[in-house]
């Protein structure tokens, strides 16, 4: 089978030591396609050198809410220079972080302009979203992204909220945290997303799923995640790779690259 880990950060530098041994290892688990993140310019950087490098690894670039306050026309240019290339498919990870100390109408602000680059440039867009789920939603909807949709990446809402999020055209993707003892509600949610909007990903170097949660997570990892909603939704986890593979290069316009 062949998975498709659909978020992952393998641009970072806890990886810099060992990228073609990770590369290896999560091929020898079948997870033979990945879209990396590029969220700061050291991050874009080692990204343009790995799609270079690797034709089944795709881009996204985006500025990461954390990071809202250094967005500007000048980046908002460099990210839309970038997108243009063939091998980048989405914009990324953008959305709203409360966690951080980070003014949320300067977020709020920054989500929108990004999606309105999205739009432009007739995308989608992988959205970050932590403790603000309700602003997230109005933005979205307001936005009106369902022409391009996106994926709500690492998905950590109840069921409820992934009703809504599928309303408005989004794509659900689960990481490590659906796995876990203590996700009961995102248990919940997986099991009433459909199966055509399904996605998954690790967010390595974040979120290792059981029995590896608390270890560093790499894009092989993504095999326990997909085993795990595969048994969850009473599918086998070759069906649910073919399905979640599908679904990713669907909503990424990989077949149109």
């Amino acid at each position: 089978m062949e998975i498709f880990d659909s978020h992952t950060h393998i641009n970072a530098s806890v990886f810099q030591d060992d990228l073609p041994d990770v590369i290896q290892r999560a091929k020898a688990l079948d997870v033979t396609q990945m879209l990396v993140i590029g969220y700061d310019a050291p991050s874009r950087q080692r990204l343009q050198a790995l799609i270079e490098q690797y034709p089944n690894l795709y881009g996204a670039v985006g500025c990461h809410p954390e990071d809202a306050l250094n967005y500007s026309s000048e980046l908002e240019q460099e990210l839309r220079q970038i997108l243009q290339q063939k091998q980048y498919v989405a914009v990324g990870e953008i959305g709203l972080d409360y966690y951080y100390d980070v003014d949320h109408q300067v977020q709020h602000a920054v989500f929108e302009r990004q999606i309105a680059l999205a739009q432009e440039l007739k995308m989608p867009i992988s959205v970050h979203n932590r403790d603000a789920f309700a602003d997230t939603y109005a933005i979205l909807k307001n936005m009106k992204i369902g022409q391009y949709g996106g994926i709500m990446h690492s998905f950590n809402g109840d069921a409820a909220w992934a009703e809504k999020f599928l309303d408005l055209g989004m794509e659900l993707s689960y990481s490590g945290v659906v796995t876990f003892h203590n996700a009961q509600d995102v248990q919940a949610a997986a099991l009433a997303t459909p199966l055509e909007h399904l996605l998954v990903e690790t967010d390595a170097p974040y979120l290792a799923p059981m029995p590896f949660r608390g270890e560093k997570n790499e894009p092989g990892l993504t095999r326990y995640t997909l085993e795990y909603l595969a048994e969850l939704k009473g599918v086998s986890a070759e069906e649910l790779a073919a399905i979640t593979k599908r679904n990713t290069e669907r909503v990424l316009q990989i077949d149109g690259k």
